[in-house]
């Protein structure tokens, strides 16, 4: 009876996990990705002299990016936001760029905030591109180009930052892969196994040979700190890690952080190669 009872509970127990990896397996996207779908202008959210532009994709989706022209002499900053919220969550970002004669063209991923399409890492790539070619087209030279990435952000940044020339990358919250993300939170399961979307920052930072800015919380609860040291490592000089004291997920938007970013930038672009590795 004792053994019987020991087989059922055994395979209770198998039946659990195998029906837990089948739904991360199945759904897992759904848990990656949390779309807002809320179509919001730049000027109803209060960005008066910000355009609403529509950008044709590759594989034929319409996405939805903000632009606003740099002053004079200042660069564009290439805008790629998390996994959650849309644009509109951004503003007080937006408005800092601004206030420092920045530029700016951020996008909505597709399925996102009235773009087409379902998000998919494939298909934020695909964003990404169609963004820095608007930017081209626009007459932002590289020199002029700062790629910015927040939290999965940071994944299309930096795939981005490997594949095309900019002047600098600049990382909020970032991972070593959204794999060593997923192992964080579902470590019981065979995560690489089963994750699509990898994300895989460690690897496309080797090819990235401009200077880097990684700015990380160590109260971050969403991307452990140690991810972003992680990927710090492995980037190519210049590079700089910006530790934030008692924060937690996504910092470049707090108020003390915002003019060490502005600091960065403007020394990442007037002297790349001399920047150095500490805050």
């Amino acid at each position: 009876m004792a053994l019987a009872l020991l087989k059922w509970a055994l395979l209770v127990v198998v039946g659990a996990y195998v029906l837990a990896a089948a739904g991360l397996g199945l759904f897992q996207r759904r848990l990656q990705y949390l779309p807002d779908t809320r179509q919001i202008s730049p000027q109803q959210a209060g960005l008066a002299g910000v355009e609403e532009l529509k950008l044709a994709t590759s594989d034929g989706e319409t996405i939805v990016a903000w632009h606003a022209p740099p002053r004079e002499g200042r660069p564009a900053l290439l805008y790629f936001h998390g996994n959650a919220g849309g644009l509109v969550d951004r503003v007080a970002r937006f408005r800092f760029f601004r206030g420092e004669g920045y530029g700016f063209l951020a996008i909505a991923y597709r399925g996102y905030a009235g773009s087409s399409g379902t998000p998919t890492q494939e298909g934020l790539m695909r964003d990404a591109e169609a963004a820095y070619a608007e930017a081209r087209a626009r007459g932002y030279g590289p020199e002029r180009i700062v790629i910015v990435g927040e939290s999965l952000g940071s994944g299309v940044a930096t795939q981005l930052a490997a594949r095309r020339e900019a002047a600098a990358l600049a990382l909020d919250s970032p991972f070593s892969s959204a794999a060593d993300v997923a192992e964080t939170r579902y470590g019981f399961l065979p995560v690489r196994w089963l994750m699509l979307d990898q994300f895989r920052s460690d690897l496309a930072i080797r090819d990235v040979h401009v200077p880097v800015l990684i700015a990380h919380g160590d109260k971050d609860g969403v991307v452990p700190i140690a991810l972003g040291r992680k990927l710090f490592d492995l980037a190519n000089e210049p590079k700089r890690f910006m530790l934030v004291p008692g924060g937690q997920h996504l910092v470049l938007g707090l108020p003390d952080v915002f003019p060490r970013l502005a600091r960065w930038v403007d020394g990442a672009l007037a002297t790349p190669r001399r920047l150095e590795a500490s805050d």
